[in-house]
């Protein structure tokens, strides 16, 4: 069980707040939460208290012969504050302790994540700009707010993420807290990031079709955590069971064809291609415009052809050299001799240059939030093998990020 500290800064996305804590709560972390004295005339005191279970104080005069404005932030696993406003921004750019929260923010020794939510013009005011700066300098978290509606009739960027999105970076730096310094520096800044997610269907009718288990989890955190390194992102989506995360460009598409096209657009201008997405092998020769009505007992006869070959026309199509293409390849071996020999096969098949390798069945990989992957490169025109390795989709799709710009800075 890992101890958090949720801080509230007082603005009106606090409400948010309280779903957050019960999703922290409910991944059976250990919740202290420290609002400022502006956020408890959005949400009060005993709101805090009995979703966290906990007793919840603004000031470092409550309890002071326990030392909390210390004992807190020292004690902590993480520190995260969403909302987190302008001012708290400032204040703790600067190093001021005027509260309990900075106080915190001054002692802890954990990762720091702060999840900004103001109005449009003071998230790209200048000064607040200085202070993400600055606070990421020194190793902080800063979560880019989404883009949306804000209060009243506004609309932009300053939107706090849902909650599931913060609890999804949570888990990561919980999980990996090594991995704090490059979300801090937003290492993957300037380059632009083009990922399929999902799975296709290719419809027999209108109202049937073929498809698959994929989820869309895997893509979506590829998604995610190259936007949280400060890549620009353009998912390309399929069908999917869960929503993105905010703050990079979508573009739905639903058969197999489409992505190709969609995803051999998106290229063009990508530094790094993930195709994540699952994409139906097979498409109806003839679809029918009207729904195939059963006839007796009788059944019916399908004829399938492939579909493009997404991956492989991607590397065809690639006229940037520093470009690199990331494929996945989903088997259904349970002996990883084998399973790697299926992989090594692909990855010379496609040409892509990194293939991330993983065994998939009934209640396996689709659809969970867990994975084991193995990672298959391209060097001096041998096959690398990199892993196994296991853990949530969000850590592991930090770990094919950084292959992938490995790969790339061999060039």
């Amino acid at each position: 069980m890992s101890r958090v500290v949720l801080g509230v800064a007082g603005g009106i996305a606090a409400y948010k707040a309280c779903e957050l804590l019960r999703r922290l709560r409910d991944d059976g972390h250990e919740v202290t939460v420290v609002p400022t004295e502006a956020a408890l005339t959005f949400v009060g005191r005993a709101t805090w208290e009995a979703l966290s279970g906990r007793p919840v104080s603004t000031e470092v005069w409550t309890d002071a012969y326990e030392v909390p404005h210390v004992r807190i932030g020292r004690e902590a696993d993480l520190v995260l504050v969403a909302p987190a406003t302008a001012d708290l921004l400032a204040r703790a750019a600067a190093g001021r302790a005027d509260d309990l929260l900075t106080n915190v923010l001054l002692t802890a020794t954990c990762p720091v994540v702060l999840v900004p939510a103001m109005h449009t013009e003071m998230w790209l005011h200048a000064a607040t700009r200085a202070n993400v700066a600055t606070l990421r300098d020194r190793g902080t978290v800063v979560v880019d707010p989404a883009v949306g509606r804000l209060t009243g009739a506004d609309s932009g960027p300053g939107r706090l993420p849902e909650p599931v999105e913060i609890l999804a970076v949570a888990r990561t730096v919980l999980a990996a807290p090594s991995l704090v310094p490059a979300l801090a520096a937003q290492d993957l800044a300037g380059l632009h990031v083009a990922v399929s997610v999902g799975g296709t269907r290719e419809h027999l009718d209108p109202v049937r079709f073929l498809g698959n288990s994929s989820s869309g989890r895997m893509g979506w955190a590829i998604a995610r955590a190259a936007r949280l390194r400060g890549a620009s992102v353009h998912a390309v989506a399929a069908h999917t069971d869960v929503p993105g995360p905010s703050g990079i460009e979508v573009e739905h598409v639903s058969s197999t064809a489409e992505l190709g096209v969609a995803m051999t657009r998106a290229a063009q201008r990508a530094d790094v291609v993930v195709m994540a997405a699952a994409p139906a092998d097979f498409t109806p020769a003839d679809a029918s415009d009207t729904k195939i009505k059963k006839t007796g007992d009788a059944g019916t006869t399908l004829t399938l052809v492939q579909t493009p070959d997404v991956l492989h026309g991607l590397v065809e199509a690639r006229e940037d050299p520093s470009q690199v293409i990331v494929g996945f390849a989903a088997e259904t071996s349970d002996d990883p001799r084998e399973l790697v020999a299926l992989g090594r096969d692909k990855l010379l098949r496609k040409g892509c240059d990194l293939l991330v390798l993983n065994a998939v069945g009934r209640d396996r990989v689709f659809g969970s939030e867990d994975n084991e992957i193995t990672l298959l490169g391209q060097q001096d025109r041998e096959v690398v093998v990199d892993g196994p390795h296991a853990g949530s989709k969000d850590v592991l799709a930090h770990r094919v990020l950084e292959s992938a710009v490995q790969s790339r800075l061999r060039r």
